[in-house]
């Protein structure tokens, strides 16, 4: 086990990046046709082909996911999913060829390297062109290569966070994985501590508390176009399509107990939420669980966060 979204069987994850503009994105690709629900908390989101995953709607299954950077600019990468996967015969068969079903979610980073590089169809080509079953790289690659946290201090005094995954395996062969992109404006703790892990500096280049920061103002000092946290939490339970929207719903709270604040009215804070099938599970359990993974992939995230576009990491004040 890798202790990694890729544990869970059928799921792949391959990443692709610019390292000097500093964006990239994320794809998971799946073995066969999954079951995908969603859950948007945040005010301010980007997303492609989240309608279709409502419960009322047609499609039940998807093929792949694309978490991106790059604003909305970033939903074009998954346009190059869409073509590996044509390639490759796969997506839903309408009789005039495939048309693979691909759910994306964007977070922005355009305020770190070279706002005018952006993930694009290519990038997303070869993102899922990378896809393995291997360890899922973490920190700054994929679409958290521009990720960054604490920014109620002004976008100088923040620092790097990226991409991070977990996974949890129990005896009876349950598997939960979770993949994020931590992107957010405040600050990020370890949950069993209350650490903070990351957040803003002050002028003595400590790391603050965001919401007691957030008190120090009579009005609300949270700036546009800096925040969003993307996730997927896949699982191989055997879901109808509304539950697997409700371990969404529930898996927010792995985002709650790690990120402070979360889902204000300039965040796009989207999870996905994928069940591949093979196991009788009750839906309560994967949900609590997808929780609790998600909640150690945010840790990871900022852990393996290196400094990049001159914001220190955790690893600058943990050597």
């Amino acid at each position: 086990m890798t202790g990694t979204i890729v544990d869970v069987p059928g799921v792949k994850v391959g990443h692709a990046q610019n390292e000097e503009a500093l964006t990239g994105c994320s794809v998971i690709l799946l073995d066969k046709p999954s079951v995908c629900g969603v859950d948007v908390r945040g005010s301010a989101p980007g997303t492609r082909e989240t309608d279709l995953l409502d419960p009322l709607n047609l499609v039940s299954v998807v093929h792949a996911i694309c978490l991106s950077g790059g604003s909305a600019y970033g939903l074009d990468a998954a346009t190059g999913v869409m073509q590996y996967l044509e390639e490759k015969g796969v997506g839903l068969d309408v009789g005039y060829g495939v048309v693979p079903i691909v759910p994306a979610a964007v977070l922005f980073d355009l305020a770190v390297g070279d706002h005018r590089v952006r993930p694009d169809r290519h990038m997303g080509y070869q993102a899922a062109a990378a896809a393995t079953s291997e360890a899922v790289s973490e920190g700054n690659v994929g679409a958290g290569t521009g990720a960054s946290v604490g920014k109620l201090n002004g976008f100088a005094n923040a620092m790097k966070s990226g991409l991070g995954s977990a996974s949890l395996s129990l005896p009876n062969g349950l598997v939960i994985g979770a993949l994020v992109a931590v992107n957010a404006v405040g600050h990020v703790m370890e949950p069993k501590t209350g650490e903070i892990l990351a957040g803003p500096l002050d002028e003595h280049r400590e790391i603050r508390d965001s919401v007691d920061m957030m008190l120090q103002h009579a009005f609300s000092p949270i700036p546009p176009g800096t925040n969003t946290t993307i996730a997927v939490v896949a699982s191989n339970a055997k879901l109808t399509k509304a539950e697997a929207q409700k371990v969404a719903q529930m898996a927010h709270d792995g985002l709650a107990r790690t990120i402070r604040p979360i889902h204000t009215m300039y965040d796009g804070d989207t999870i996905f939420s994928v069940a591949t099938g093979e196991m009788e599970a009750a839906v309560d359990v994967v949900g609590a669980l997808s929780a609790d993974v998600l909640a150690a992939a945010v840790v990871n995230a900022v852990k393996a966060a290196k400094e990049a576009g001159g914001l220190p990491a955790y690893s600058s004040f943990h050597n």
